[in-house]
């Protein structure tokens, strides 16, 4: 069961580029690159693919110097005819060999020709044993789980992905798209576990066996990559430990341990650049650049809301439920329309942020910010009347435009606002359902309005 996804057209750009370097595919371990990179290979007549964590394959870069001594070896090896057209040579799995890692600016200085595309979960563990990583000698781009949109994709719901599409969605497509929406906010966007819940007739049963072997992988390669047995077991800790913490975190004590503030913050931080718990952070801007401000209290951000949720063994309560506002306090709607809002981005260097204004005796809190253009526009995650959102007004009266949005249970509309202080604003309400359409979305309010 092979799905389509979103990057398969960020490849075909590639492969038409001029001046194009090796492709570097980051992102969590079963997120779908080997896959998305098998199903491109059709695009070539011939395709080569290495398997780092195989002996067999490390040793054409650990035993050979010349990138032009490795790719012939290659080719003998696999049986690749050198004039038979074009070549897609996949390293899957690089971060088990630093070596190759380090040999890819050679594929693009000596053999252009080729077509090469690497791959790699924890890629930035193993970045540690490399004294020169080849900066501006490759190109990268980051995998995500299934955003709402590859989940119908997968589903084969062409109708409701089309009216998914439209440009404002039509009213009459609501009750069918939160319908599927909640599902997706149930199960995650997973591929695996996508195709077990297709598999089995949209059942949930055999769920939890396949997001328990997801989980424990990733246990099991951190544990692989930790520098000492302090980080590995601080790293255990926190992936025990952290589904259960309350939004913003402090780093001393995290999940009830005696660890210090110093051992837990290198500890996530790890986990932050491995992509599997990464950490958000607040900024207090209202123009742009949106700065982060990393003497506060971020959030944590999981690789996938399914998992979390089976993490907090809510799937059976998210069941039926009419607003998922009001599953775990708002916290897993928040946390999936963060993770819809960064499936948008390929760039490894991409991090969502959110908006926090503190004082003494009073606190205001934005659930994210989206840079489109010169607007830096905030976005709340909540049920609720508009007159009640006062971190959202507080922010209005600030950032110099009228343009702000919301996601909410209830159909899309767009409501004219004013503030506590009678600052008037415009703001867009959209279904839980198009968080992944919130550049596309943000785009079109700021021109039609």
């Amino acid at each position: 069961m092979n799905f389509k996804r979103k990057a398969y057209r960020r490849l075909l750009q590639w492969k038409d580029k001029p001046g194009r370097k090796p492709l570097i595919i980051r992102g969590g371990r079963q997120v779908g690159k080997s896959t998305l990179v098998g199903q491109f290979a059709g695009e070539f007549r011939h395709y080569i693919v290495l398997n780092m964590e195989k002996h067999a394959h490390r040793r054409f870069f650990e035993n050979l110097q010349d990138v032009r001594q490795i790719a012939e070896a290659i080719f003998l090896s696999t049986n690749t005819p050198k004039d038979g057209g074009t070549v897609l040579l996949f390293i899957d799995e690089i971060q088990e060999s630093p070596r190759a890692i380090q040999m890819l600016r050679y594929f693009y200085e000596e053999r252009p020709d080729l077509y090469v595309i690497a791959a790699g979960s924890l890629l930035e563990f193993a970045l540690r044993e490399i004294d020169s990583f080849p900066v501006g000698r490759v190109e990268q781009m980051v995998l995500h789980p299934f955003d709402f949109e590859e989940f119908l994709m997968a589903m084969g719901h062409t109708a409701a992905l089309q009216a998914l599409r439209q440009i404002p969605v039509e009213p009459y497509a609501h009750d069918t798209l939160i319908d599927l929406f909640h599902t997706y906010a149930t199960i995650g966007g997973m591929p695996e576990v996508v195709k077990q819940y297709i598999q089995d007739g949209h059942s949930m049963i055999n769920l939890a066996f396949t997001y328990e072997s997801i989980w424990q992988g990733y246990k099991d390669d951190v544990a692989k990559y930790a520098r000492n047995p302090t980080e590995r077991k601080v790293i255990q800790h926190i992936m025990y430990t952290a589904p259960h913490e309350k939004d913003r975190i402090v780093f001393a004590g995290f999940g009830r341990s005696n660890y210090r503030s110093r051992e837990v913050g290198e500890a996530l931080r790890a986990l932050d650049q491995a992509r599997i718990i990464q950490l958000i952070y607040p900024s207090n801007s209202t123009n742009p650049p949106i700065i982060a401000d990393f003497k506060k209290r971020p959030r944590l951000q999981f690789l996938d809301t399914g998992l979390l949720n089976h993490a907090l063994q809510l799937q059976a309560e998210m069941i039926g439920i009419e607003d998922l506002n009001t599953a775990y306090k708002g916290r897993l709607v928040q946390h999936l329309i963060t993770q819809e809002l960064m499936a948008q981005h390929e760039m490894p260097s991409y991090k969502p942020h959110f908006w926090v204004r503190e004082s003494a005796g009073s606190q205001a809190e934005v659930d994210l910010l989206h840079l489109h253009g010169k607007y830096v526009v905030p976005i709340e995650v909540k049920s609720g009347e508009s007159g009640t959102l006062r971190s959202l007004h507080q922010f209005m009266e600030r950032c110099g435009h009228p343009y702000a949005i919301r996601l909410l249970a209830n159909r899309f509309s767009v409501s004219e606002v004013q503030t506590a202080k009678g600052m008037p604003f415009l703001l867009m309400n959209l279904p839980y359902y198009l968080g992944a359409r919130i550049p596309e979305y943000a785009a079109y309010f700021t021109e039609a309005h």
